[in-house]
């Protein structure tokens, strides 16, 4: 029940780890006329959800196999340079430390321990899903619970982005995150299969829409008003 509970909050919007500040593209997509509506923002988190999100649950559930077994801080930095490689764009590798940052001042708060000191030591600005991941397994939590995490998280803050930039239906938009549990049971399964690899060999799912929103974005909230940091 205690690693249950540690999951739900790590997944809850109101965690204090900054996730409410980044609408994970959605912002630009809607400033873009791409999401209108439902039906828009459903082609869109299955696509995040598979893309993005893939990426996240498998590092997350690499994490937290790594701090459940009490790697050398070297493991830590592979994983963090890892991910990193497999985030071209700037302005999402940005995104990802800064809401690590968040979740780590968060998590010490919730679930002091030498992992987070050690984590933090080997990499100062670790990314987002390896922080979660973490975290995950000094609760109690193991790689599948990790991933499952990262991948919810992945496309239920786009979802409340939308209802806040565009008004939608909260019901249907609630509505449409549900219905991507299978999905996310899957590539929550398989990241939790290769959570053992080594980091380089973890697999590596891109997005390049996105990351082309991502530096759209970056660059416009530079030159007016944002809502959203991402």
């Amino acid at each position: 029940m205690r690693a249950g509970l540690a999951v739900l909050a790590l997944a809850d919007s109101r965690f204090p780890g900054g996730g409410h500040v980044h609408s994970g593209g959605v912002e630009e997509a809607a400033a873009r006329g791409l999401i209108t509506g439902i039906g828009d923002l459903r082609e869109f988190l299955y696509g995040r959800l598979h893309g993005a999100g893939a990426l996240q649950a498998a590092f997350a559930a690499a994490a937290a196999h790594a701090a459940s077994r009490g790697v050398r801080s070297g493991h830590w930095r592979e994983l963090d340079v890892e991910l990193d490689a497999r985030t071209p764009s700037p302005a999402q590798r940005e995104a990802s430390r800064a809401q690590g940052r968040g979740m780590i001042r968060a998590g010490k708060a919730a679930w002091p321990s030498p992992v987070l000191t050690e984590l933090v030591a080997a990499t100062p600005r670790p990314h987002h899903p390896i922080v979660l991941g973490a975290l995950a397994a000094i609760a109690g939590a193991g790689p599948l619970e990790a991933a499952l995490a990262a991948g919810y998280l992945a496309v239920s803050g786009p979802s409340s982005a939308g209802v806040r930039l565009l008004g939608l239906d909260p019901f249907a938009a609630n509505a449409v995150v549900t219905e991507l549990a299978d999905d996310l049971d899957r590539i929550a399964a398989e990241a939790a299969a290769v959570a053992g690899l080594d980091p380089a060999e973890l697999p590596a799912p891109g997005a390049p829409a996105l990351d082309l929103l991502a530096e759209a974005h970056d660059r416009h909230h530079r030159e007016e008003v944002r809502l959203f940091a991402s």
